[in-house]
């Protein structure tokens, strides 16, 4: 089993996680953001991963530190359960729609961190939660894990289901690149290492 645990602990925040990629799409998630707890569910559930992860940060200041190294904690231990990459498939995408939005999400677990992220919401605000953080996340997690992960919002008019079709895509399309190709021998690389 491909297995993580990862605790941050900082004198703005303390986030912990636990991430199985070989899970049922069990979670629970607890962080001081009720919609990014939602978020998150949503790329556990549809990227079959069974994520435990809590949160708890100077939100009085300011969300970004508190998002941010939930980025940094779920992205090392997603970092960690990909330090053996032999045989996966290495890429994955998935094209998800939500009502009226559209979301393609490609990943590529090729140790180089990069993300492109072409969303434009309506809105900035969901409730109380600033939707830029989003972005902010992706960034935090793909440095961490080490992933190139292209985010698209093709379309879509309500800011909620325009993230939370980009959520799950991110669950489908990082499913999709960490499963086991029983033909592949090594490295998912002409290298022959990542």
């Amino acid at each position: 089993m491909r297995k993580a645990h990862i605790e941050r602990k900082t004198n703005e925040t303390e986030v912990s996680v636990d991430l199985n990629l070989d899970g049922t799409g069990a979670y629970r998630i607890n962080t001081p953001f009720p919609f990014l707890d939602h978020m998150l569910s949503g790329f556990s559930k549809h990227g079959l991963f069974n994520l435990t992860l809590s949160a708890k940060g100077d939100i009085e200041i300011d969300d970004h530190h508190t998002v941010e190294d939930i980025g940094i904690v779920l992205g090392d231990a997603l970092g960690k359960t990909l330090d053996k990459m032999e045989g996966v498939w290495r890429f994955g995408h998935a094209v998800i729609p939500l009502d009226e939005a559209l979301a393609h999400v490609t990943v590529d677990l090729s140790g180089r961190p990069y993300l492109v992220y072409n969303v434009a919401l309506k809105r900035r605000k969901i409730k109380s939660f600033d939707c830029d953080m989003i972005h902010h996340f992706f960034r935090s997690l793909s440095d961490r894990s080490r992933i190139t992960l292209h985010i698209n919002l093709l379309y879509g008019t309500d800011p909620h289901h325009s993230l939370e079709a980009i959520f799950k895509g991110f669950g489908r399309a990082l499913h999709q690149a960490t499963r086991r190709n029983p033909i592949l021998k090594g490295a998912p690389s002409t290298k022959g290492r990542m």
